[in-house]
């Protein structure tokens, strides 16, 4: 089970690396090549999205159906157990949110990109027509 936390581990930070670079300044020659290869990326990272819910009702299904040591019966190592089972669902619960973030401000960011680049291409044209 342990794979498929790798794997949105691996995406959420793809995710996290190409808005980086999209948003620093500076990297204006990069800049097309970099949007060109985030908005062919966007629709394959799509499938973040029902993976993500997928992950999450397995969270709240373990979350159900884990046995509860809330009473003095639970030893030292099943309440450690307990608490490192909480510790986990958290810790993943956590890496859905991020992952989900980032592909939503990462399709933002591009959108806005795209604009920004459109509008600059009219003024310029403007300019050239004055």
């Amino acid at each position: 089970m342990a794979l498929e936390w790798v794997v949105l581990g691996y995406v959420a930070a793809a995710e996290a690396i190409m808005l980086l670079l999209l948003t620093l300044p500076g990297l204006d020659p990069l800049r097309k090549g970099l949007i060109t290869v985030t908005r062919n990326l966007l629709k394959p990272f799509l499938s973040v999205v029902p993976f993500c819910l997928f992950l999450l009702m397995d969270i709240y299904w373990k979350y159900e159906n884990r046995p509860s040591c809330e009473s003095d019966s639970c030893s030292p190592s099943e309440h450690l157990r307990h608490q490192k089972s909480i510790m986990k669902s958290q810790r993943n619960a956590l890496l859905i949110a991020s992952a989900l973030i980032f592909y939503w401000l990462l399709y933002s960011v591009t959108g806005l990109v795209v604009k920004i680049d459109q509008l600059n291409k009219r003024v310029e044209k403007l300019k050239a027509q004055d």
